[in-house]
Parts: C-alpha cells; structure tokens; sequence
C-alpha cells in the first residue's frame, strides 16, 4: 500500500509542472490567434529556432506587403526582391525584441522595425550623401512651392531670395543638387502607345555604331562606280579607297609594281570622271 502511493506521487510531480510567467501572459498579449499566442510564449522562453521559423512564416506576408508599398515611390531600377531581403532582417529583429508584456501588437511594432531596415538598406546602397540629398529635396520643396504661387517657373533670383542664399550658394547647392540625379539605362522609355516596351538603353544614341542610311548609300555608290571597272582596276578603288591601302602595298598585294598601280589608279580616276559626268544628273535625283 506504502510502495502504491509513493508512485502516485512521482506521477503527480511530474505532470504539474506550473510556470507562472505562462499563466499570466495567456490572453493577456494582444495575439489574437491562441495557437499563435502559445508560439510566441514558449519561443520567448526556449528561444527554441524551429519556433522563430513559424514566427517568421506567419508575418512575411506582412514584409512583402511593406516591402510593395516602399517600392512604388522608388526608381525602377529597385528591385522589389532586395526590399523583401532587407525586410526579412528586420522581421528577424522585430521577432527577437518583442516584449508579450508590453501589450502592444505585434504588426505595429514589426512594421516599424521592417520598414526602418528595408530604408537601412537603400541607404546602404546610395552614392550621394545623405545631407547633399537634404539639399536637393529642399531645392525641390521651394521650386514647386513658387512655381505654385506665381503660376509659371520661377527664376534663379527668386529660388536664391526664398532660400535665403546669395547668388554664389546657391549655385553651389545647385551644382551638389545635381550630383544627387541618376538614371538607370534599364529604366522603361515614356509610353508611346506601342505595346513594345522600349528600355532607356535601346534608344540611346550609340556615338560609335555605323549609321545604316549611310553605309547603304556607301554601298550603292561602291557598286555603281566599280561596275564600270574590271577586276584588277576595281581590287585597286576599293584597296586605296576603303581599305587606306598605300600604292606600294597594294602592288604588293597584286604582284605589280608601285609605278604600274599610281598608272593604273590615274587611268581608273579619268574613267570614272568620264562616267560620273556622264551620269550627273541621275546621281543628283
């Protein structure tokens, strides 16, 4: 009889294991889901990791959803991927620093944690300064500001006059204000109507390619002057002309020698004077 309840005992021991800071923070954290209640407490009290992943899986809805909503006042060369990344840092810490007795939600503290981190970053990745940019969102705020009140573009004096600047600072600003513009290449072209979309890149200007009206006019001349000519004598136009081939080298090339191709170049370009006066007039249309 003695042996039975001694082993009652050891079973009730082991089955009443109560911890008050559980008993009190249940119902009282602000976490509407009673499941996810339970998460939240015994993750502050283990810190066990596969509890942080089902935190994190439940509000990365919520990094995704700040994460658009930053982005849509960025330039298009941000990617809406590297916002989310950042955001999830922040999830992280906000998930960490969490206090269940401060009786604070848990969306509204997190969402200042994650928009703080995600806004860490983009700074992060800024070439310009942070007070040069200042400079150049105040230079924005007046210019609208007086374009507003005047009803047209106010002029350098009276930006300088309204931002209490002589006339030499504010040149300076203005010179610092636009070290802050930047302009991805891979940045969408203004809508045409065309339902091709065009990028910045494919319509900028390539100093150093061959404009292809040219080179068909080159080569519609090439054809009609060579024409005229025979093998020999058109090797010799097209070696000197668009080649930059010298007499000698080009003797060198044809097994002649120098004096027999500056002959043969002479007689071509009386030929082909003949032949251009000849047709002048369709050459001109």
């Amino acid at each position: 009889m003695a042996t039975t309840r001694t082993k009652t005992k050891t079973k009730s021991k082991r089955k009443t294991k109560f911890n008050p800071r559980r008993h009190r923070l249940v119902g009282k954290t602000r976490i509407d889901d009673p499941d996810l209640e339970l998460v939240w407490i015994e993750y502050k009290e283990t810190g066990a990791q596969d509890l942080r992943n089902r935190l994190m899986e439940r509000y990365l809805t919520l990094v995704r959803y700040i994460a658009e909503r930053i982005l849509v006042k960025l330039p298009q060369n941000v990617e809406l991927d590297d916002l989310y990344s950042a955001g999830i840092f922040g999830l992280m810490d906000a998930i960490d620093g969490f206090d269940l007795e401060r009786g604070v939600k848990f969306e509204t503290y997190c969402t200042t944690r994650i928009r703080g981190s995600i806004l860490d970053a983009l700074r992060a990745l800024d070439w310009v300064p942070r007070i040069v940019r200042n400079k150049a969102h105040r230079l924005d705020d007046v210019f609208q500001a007086l374009e507003n009140e005047l009803g047209r573009t106010p002029t350098d004096p009276e930006l300088a006059d309204r931002l209490e600047l002589s006339q030499t600072d504010y040149q300076a600003l203005l010179r610092e204000a636009s070290a802050v513009t930047m302009v991805s290449l891979n940045d969408q072209s203004g809508d045409d109507g065309d339902s091709k979309t065009l990028r910045k890149i494919d319509i900028l200007e390539d100093k150093r390619g061959v404009d292809p009206e040219d080179e068909a006019l080159k080569r519609e001349v090439t054809e009609f002057i060579t024409k005229f000519l025979s093998k020999k004598e058109r090797l010799i136009v097209l070696l000197y002309y668009f080649e930059d081939l010298t007499m000698r080298e080009i003797g060198s090339t044809l097994g002649l020698s120098e004096s027999r191709v500056c002959q043969l170049h002479s007689r071509i370009v009386l030929r082909l004077r003949n032949q251009l006066r000849k047709y002048q007039r369709d050459l001109i249309r």
